[in-house]
C-alpha cells in the first residue's frame, strides 16, 4: 500500500509499504476513506521527537475490511472514526475510554512509534477496534467525523479543564484548529467574551468571525494584548493549544488573580521553565492533558449532529495522498490561508 513515510527532517513521502496485519484478535484492518494533518504532525516532520521512518495520522475515517475473532461490536463493512489515541485495550481505563491513563502502555497516540503506524495511508490497523472507534452516526459528515477523532476533543477538553463560568473572559492562544475547536466549545459554557490570540492575519480573521476579539501577538504581545483587552484586569481563563514556551508563558501571565490555565497544546519539555513565583503570587490553577479521545464521544456527538458547535469551513485544504509532501510544506509555513488539509488515499 502507499502511506506518507518521515524520511529526512522537514520531508516526507510517499512510499509502498507492506499491508498492515490485524494487530491481535480484538484488532481490525480500516481502509481509509479520509485522514488529515495535525499540527502536532509537525513535531514529527521537524524532527522534535524521533522520526525517520515513522509512517504519521491519527486522524482516520474508514471502512472495516478485516476483523478478529474476538471483535464483538464492529463488523466488515462499518464505517467508523478512530480515536487519535489508543492503549492496550483490555485494562479498566481503557475500558472506561480513557486510554490515556492505560495502565500497560500508557497513551499511544496512532503514527507517533515505529510500532504503531498512523492512517495518512490506504490502510489502518486498530488495536481494540471496539473500544478505540466508533460507527460514524447518521448525518455525521466525513470532515466533522475527522474532526471528532482528535483536534474537536482536544479543544473541548481545553475548555472543559478551563472550568469557564458564564460571564468569564477566556483568552485562547493558538487560533490553529485545535484553537478553533476550543473556541467552538468556550462558547458553550457562557463567557462574557473569547480573545483570540495569534499571529497569522488569516486566522485571527477567522477567529473574529466566530465572535472573537482578536489580538496580534507579533513581537512577543500576546499576554500584553489580553491585558490591554481587559483594561488589566486579565482573563480568568486561558487556553494554550500551541504548545510553544512563548505561548504557554503567555497564557499563564495573562490571567487574573485565581486564573485558570489549561494547557492542550503539546509540549513534552521535561526541563521547561515553569514561572512557579508567578503561579504561587497570583494562585493560579493549571491542568495540562491529553484528551481521552473515545470518552468525550458521548458528549460531543450530540452536538455535532444538532448542530451546537461552530464547525463551518475547518477544512481550508483537500489534497491528495500523493500531495503529501506539498500539503506538509503548505502546512508547515501556514501558506494560502490553510487551516487544516483533508487527505484523499484514494488520490
Amino acid at each position: 500500500m502507499r502511506a506518507v513515510v518521515v524520511t529526512a527532517d522537514q520531508s516526507v513521502e510517499v512510499l509502498d509499504v507492506a499491508d498492515p496485519t490485524l494487530p491481535g484478535p480484538d484488532g481490525a484492518i480500516i481502509e481509509v476513506d479520509a485522514t488529515a494533518i495535525c499540527g502536532s504532525d509537525l513535531h514529527l516532520y521537524h524532527g522534535v521527537l524521533p522520526s525517520i521512518g515513522i509512517q504519521p495520522g491519527h486522524e482516520v475515517v474508514g471502512r472495516i475490511i478485516e476483523v478478529g475473532p474476538d471483535v464483538r461490536e464492529r463488523r466488515v463493512g462499518d464505517r467508523v472514526l478512530v480515536s487519535a489515541v489508543v492503549g492496550c485495550g483490555h485494562c479498566d481505563q481503557c475500558r472506561r475510554g480513557d486510554p490515556v491513563s492505560c495502565r500497560v502502555t500508557g497513551p499511544i497516540a496512532l503514527g507517533t512509534t515505529p510500532d504503531v503506524h498512523g492512517g495518512q495511508a490506504e490502510y489502518l490497523a486498530v488495536p481494540a477496534v471496539d473500544l478505540f472507534t466508533l460507527v460514524i452516526p447518521e448525518g455525521v459528515s466525513t470532515e466533522n467525523a475527522l474532526l471528532l477523532t482528535d483536534i474537536l476533543p482536544t479543544g473541548f477538553l481545553g475548555a472543559q479543564m478551563g472550568a469557564i463560568q458564564p460571564g468569564d473572559t477566556v483568552a485562547i492562544f493558538g487560533m490553529g484548529p485545535v484553537g478553533i475547536m476550543a473556541l467552538a466549545s468556550a462558547k458553550l459554557y457562557g463567557p462574557s467574551r473569547i480573545i483570540a490570540v495569534d499571529v497569522v492575519p488569516e486566522r485571527l480573521a477567522r477567529a473574529e468571525a466566530m465572535g472573537a476579539i482578536p489580538v496580534d501577538a507579533s513581537g512577543e504581545m500576546g499576554a500584553l494584548g489580553v491585558l490591554e483587552a481587559t483594561g488589566g484586569l486579565g482573563a480568568n481563563v486561558a487556553i494554550e493549544a500551541v504548545g510553544h514556551q512563548q505561548t504557554i508563558s503567555d497564557a499563564l501571565s495573562c490571567v487574573g488573580p485565581r486564573g485558570r490555565v489549561s494547557m492542550v497544546g503539546v509540549n513534552l519539555d521535561m526541563d521547561f521553565p515553569f514561572p512557579m513565583a508567578l503561579a504561587f503570587l497570583k494562585a493560579l490553577e493549571f491542568r495540562a492533558a491529553f484528551a481521552a479521545i473515545p470518552s468525550t464521544w458521548a458528549n460531543l456527538v450530540p452536538l455535532v449532529t444538532e448542530g451546537r458547535l461552530d464547525l463551518s469551513d475547518v477544512f481550508t485544504h483537500r489534497m491528495g495522498l500523493s500531495e503529501a509532501p506539498e500539503a506538509y510544506r503548505l502546512f508547515d509555513q501556514r501558506e494560502d490561508g490553510i487551516l487544516k488539509v483533508l487527505l484523499d488515499p484514494k488520490a
